[in-house]
């Protein structure tokens, strides 16, 4: 199971199509808030998220996830070039660091290369 987070419900929805079509399933939220109420980190396979949201931003959820699950892949995703904000994002344990509009395939890869992580736990 793969869960996004993003504001940007075009993002969400890119993010289901791309799963869905490799034949994941993809839970998707609009906010960091939204996702650490909903419970659904238990069972993820990896996570999606952006970094730039109203409220709560990425690199704090992936603070907070990689508190809870820390074995859990987190991919980062960002709309603004800067690379200061992907080293952190990195450095505090980001699998991969995409930049918008991302390739589909690119994508795909990282999600893969998220579970296969996971899958070694």
């Amino acid at each position: 199971m793969v869960l996004g987070v993003d504001d940007d419900v075009r993002i969400r929805e890119s993010i289901a199509r791309l799963a869905a079509s490799a034949g994941y399933t993809a839970i998707l939220f609009p906010s960091a808030e939204a996702l650490l109420a909903s419970g659904a980190l238990e069972g993820a396979g990896c996570l999606i998220s952006d970094v730039r949201m109203p409220g709560m931003d990425g690199l704090e959820l992936q603070r907070r996830v990689k508190a809870e699950s820390p074995r859990l892949p987190v991919i980062m995703i960002s709309g603004q070039l800067d690379e200061q904000v992907r080293e952190r994002a990195l450095a505090l344990g980001a699998s991969a660091f995409l930049y918008k509009p991302f390739d589909g395939e690119e994508l795909l890869r990282a999600i893969q290369r998220a579970l296969e992580q996971a899958s070694k736990g």
